[in-house]
């Protein structure tokens, strides 16, 4: 047995269960670099900031190959939405990768009547 001076650091019991619970849903993906920078520009052209994009284009490649859709193809298709329809499929595509207990949305402005609104004096 060789000598070392780093310390030996005892696990206990409530660790290893954390770090084994912890893992048991992790599935490790990894994707070729060409697909995440594609997806990552995709979005930064389209007004994301980098950070917000990369989280975007991982979620949206996980779901690519959970649906067994091209990211290129997926893409394509996103190529046509307006800016909302865009954040809105964004949303949509989020929500469903996370929890119930948080959720993303977006707020409609309230439609006001004219016709009523203009006799009103302030």
């Amino acid at each position: 047995m060789s000598a070392s001076n780093i310390p030996v650091t005892q696990l206990n019991n409530a660790t290893l269960v954390k770090t084994f619970f912890d893992n048991l849903t992790k599935t490790p993906m990894s994707f070729p670099a060409g697909q995440i920078d594609a997806v990552i520009a995709f979005f930064v052209k389209r007004g994301f900031d980098k950070t917000g994009a990369g989280s975007v284009a991982i979620v949206l490649l996980k779901q690519a190959r959970t649906e067994n859709v091209n990211v290129f193809t997926l893409l394509d298709t996103l190529k046509g939405l307006t800016d909302v329809q865009l954040s809105q499929v964004v949303a949509q595509v989020l929500n469903a990768s996370r929890d119930r207990t948080s959720l993303l949305g977006y707020r409609k402005s309230p439609t006001t009547n004219t016709y009523e609104s203009r006799n009103i004096l302030i």
